[in-house]
C-alpha cells in the first residue's frame, strides 16, 4: 500500500458502537481525501454478537489480522447479558496488550456551544488531556481466585508497577505538554501516602523525568485531590498523567466536566509505531439508546481526528476539529446529550457539509 493509502481496521462492536463508527469513519474518510489520502476500510464484526455465536469476543487469530493494518478505529464493547469483565477482557485489553499501546490519550476541551455543569466556565477555559498508563499497573490481570463460589472464596488481585512502564508513560506526558505548548504543565497523580510502593515508585520516577524537562512546570497530587480538583478548578490543569485505574476515572470526570461523555475521545497509542494503534471513543456501547439513532458520533470522529494525526495526516485531522468546533458552536444540530433533538446522522451530516 502506499504511502498516502492507510488500512483501517474498523470494529465496530456493540450498541452504538456502530452508529458512531460510521458516522466517523465517513468523516475520517472525506478528510483524508481532501490531503490527497484515502483510507481503506476493512471491518471485523467482533463483539458481543461475535461471542454468542463463538463464546469469544474475537477469533484467536484477531491480533494477527489486526497487525497487517495502520489503525484500528473501535466503535465499542458491552452488552448487558454479558458481564463486563468478560468483554474487556476478551478484546480490548488483549489489543492494548499485544500492540503495546501503552500510551491511553484522552482530551478534554470546553467547546464554544457547549456548556459545562460547572458555573462560570466558558469556552475555552478547559483544555486538558488526561495521560493513562495503559498496559500495566491496577489493570495488569494478575491474580485469581480460590475456593470459588464457596463461603471462603479468596480473590487477589495485584497490581504491577515496573520502572520501565512508569518512565515511558511520563515521558510521553512530557514530551506532549512541549508539543501542545500550552500551559506546559504537568501533573502527576498517585496515592503515595497509601500505596508506599508502587505509588512511591512512580513519584520517584516523575521527580527524575521532571528535571530533563526544565521548561516543563510539574504538580503531584493525591488522586482523590485531583477529582475534586478537576471539578473545583478544571482550568488549570494541561496534561495529566496518571495510572491505568487513576487515569480511567479521572478522564471521564474531565469529560463530563466539558459537557457530555458523548464528547470523549480517546487514543491507545504504540509511540513507536511497531504496531497499529487504536482510537475510540470513551462512552461505551449505551445499550439504553443503542438502535435509537441518537447518539452522539462527536467523539468517535475526535478519535478519527487523532487516528489521522498519528497516521501523519495533520491537516486532515486539524479540519476535522474545526468542523466539529463549527457544528458546536452554531448550536443547532446537537444530540440529545447536550440538549438537543438532531439524530447521529444530522450530526454527520453537518460535519461532512463543513469538510
Amino acid at each position: 500500500m502506499d504511502k498516502n493509502s492507510f488500512s483501517i481496521a474498523l470494529i465496530p462492536g456493540d450498541g452504538i458502537g456502530v452508529e458512531v463508527t460510521k458516522a466517523a469513519f465517513e468523516v475520517a474518510a472525506k478528510a483524508a481525501h481532501g490531503s490527497a489520502a484515502s483510507l481503506i476500510p476493512i471491518t471485523f464484526d467482533w463483539g458481543t454478537d461475535y461471542y454468542f455465536k463463538h463464546g469469544a469476543m474475537m477469533p484467536a487469530d484477531a491480533i494477527d489480522s489486526l497487525r497487517r493494518h495502520d489503525a484500528i478505529l473501535l466503535g465499542a464493547v458491552g452488552h448487558p447479558k454479558v458481564p463486563d469483565n468478560i468483554t474487556l477482557n476478551g478484546l480490548l485489553l488483549p489489543i492494548r496488550r499485544k500492540f503495546d499501546q501503552f500510551a491511553n490519550v484522552r482530551p478534554a476541551v470546553l467547546y464554544r456551544g457547549v456548556s459545562s455543569p460547572l458555573k462560570g466556565l466558558q469556552a475555552g477555559d478547559v483544555d486538558m488531556v488526561v495521560v493513562r498508563e495503559n498496559t500495566e499497573g491496577e489493570y495488569a490481570q494478575i491474580g485469581g481466585f480460590v475456593h470459588e463460589t464457596h463461603p471462603q472464596e479468596l480473590a487477589i488481585q495485584t497490581s504491577v508497577f515496573t520502572r520501565h512502564g512508569v518512565e515511558r508513560i511520563i515521558r510521553y506526558a512530557f514530551e506532549l505538554a512541549v508539543r501542545r505548548d500550552k500551559k506546559r504543565l504537568v501533573t502527576s497523580v498517585t496515592k503515595s501516602n497509601a500505596q508506599g510502593f508502587s505509588m512511591v515508585l512512580w513519584d520517584r520516577v516523575f521527580q527524575s523525568v521532571a528535571e530533563e524537562y526544565t521548561g516543563i512546570q510539574t504538580e503531584s497530587l493525591l488522586v482523590d485531590a485531583a477529582a475534586m480538583n478537576f471539578v473545583r478548578r478544571p482550568q488549570t490543569f494541561d496534561v495529566v498523567v496518571a495510572s491505568n485505574l487513576f487515569g480511567d476515572i479521572l478522564s471521564d470526570i474531565s469529560a463530563i466536566v466539558t459537557g457530555s461523555i458523548g464528547l470523549a475521545a480517546s487514543a491507545n497509542i504504540d509511540p513507536t509505531h511497531r504496531f497499529p494503534s487504536m482510537f475510540e471513543p470513551v462512552h461505551g456501547s449505551a445499550p439504553d439508546i443503542a438502535g435509537k439513532g441518537i447518539a452522539n458520533p462527536l467523539a468517535a470522529m475526535i478519535s478519527a481526528a487523532m487516528m489521522l494525526d498519528h497516521l501523519g495526516l495533520n491537516v486532515a485531522s486539524n479540519k476535522i476539529e474545526a468542523a466539529i468546533a463549527d457544528v458546536l458552536a452554531e448550536e443547532k444540530i446537537r444530540t440529545p446529550d447536550l440538549g438537543g433533538e438532531s439524530s447521529t446522522s444530522d450530526v454527520a451530516s453537518a460535519v461532512l457539509a463543513r469538510l
